[in-house]
């Protein structure tokens, strides 16, 4: 439970279909240790406080799960390491991968648990002829996250439910506002949760301490063609973006953040 609508019907929906469910929300990092208020991400305590409500609303136990050193070292590290090298980290999908699929699922089936429940929207499906497990998109193509999900192995998926996957939000948000719970018209999250406004390179700039200082841009004979505003803001293959005028397309084809000052 995120704390947010989607996984709180889904918690509910379980519970309709005469299913036995535990609440549990994994605490990722704490917003402190980021440097940003609790009341602007998701993950927060604010939302650990909204989950816990909705859980108490529909009487089922409910805990928090401290993950927050796994995080930091598989996530947000990956994260900081990938983006450096000029490389596009997904760090939602390293978050499904390392930390919800993996490490909470365990921790349900250690606890006797059959299966873990999310709001995510996407479905599951066990195909009789091949005695494969199959995840699909979501019936509402607008609110598919199966992209996020592809890694999921066939032991994952045949512990796993997706109740959301042949809904639409505003058949998740009417149950939440008929039974008030506290989330019911909570705005979906947007953005990497560690990341909320979406500016990379200042997050990485205050979680290590370091500063990406601006530079040069060389060609691939080493000649000086601009200037850029530090080697961490381009991406490898980058195109668009770089405020270079070459009279034909250029593209970022390597860089290394840690010997020199320039893309």
């Amino acid at each position: 439970m995120s704390g947010g609508v989607d996984s709180s019907v889904a918690a509910w929906l379980m519970l309709q279909q005469g299913y036995r469910c535990e609440g549990t929300t994994m605490r990722l990092y704490r917003n402190a240790d980021i440097g940003l208020s609790q009341y602007h991400t998701c993950c927060s305590q604010k939302d650990i406080d909204d989950a816990s409500e909705v859980a108490f609303q529909l009487d089922i136990p409910y805990e928090v799960l401290d993950f927050t050193m796994d995080f930091k070292e598989q996530i947000i590290g990956k994260f900081i390491h990938v983006y450096e090298a000029g490389g596009t980290p997904n760090p939602c999908i390293d978050c499904n991968r390392y930390m919800k699929f993996d490490k909470l699922l365990r921790f349900a089936r250690q606890k006797g648990l059959d299966s873990i429940v999310t709001g995510h929207y996407a479905r599951i499906e066990y195909d009789e002829t091949t005695g494969r497990y199959l995840l699909k998109k979501a019936l509402d193509a607008g609110k598919d996250q199966s992209y996020v999900l592809y890694m999921l192995n066939q032991e994952q998926l045949a512990h796993t439910k997706f109740p959301l996957g042949e809904k639409t939000k505003a058949e998740v948000r009417k149950p939440a506002e008929q039974l008030h719970f506290v989330n019911a018209r909570k705005h979906d999250s947007q953005d990497i949760c560690f990341v909320p406004d979406g500016d990379y390179v200042k997050f990485m700039e205050r979680y290590t301490g370091k500063h990406y200082p601006e530079g040069d841009f060389l060609n691939e004979a080493g000649a000086v063609v601009g200037k850029h505003q530090g080697a961490v803001h381009y991406t490898i293959g980058q195109r668009k973006g770089l405020g270079l005028s070459m009279g034909r397309p250029v593209y970022v084809c390597g860089k290394d953040i840690h010997a020199h000052p320039y893309a």
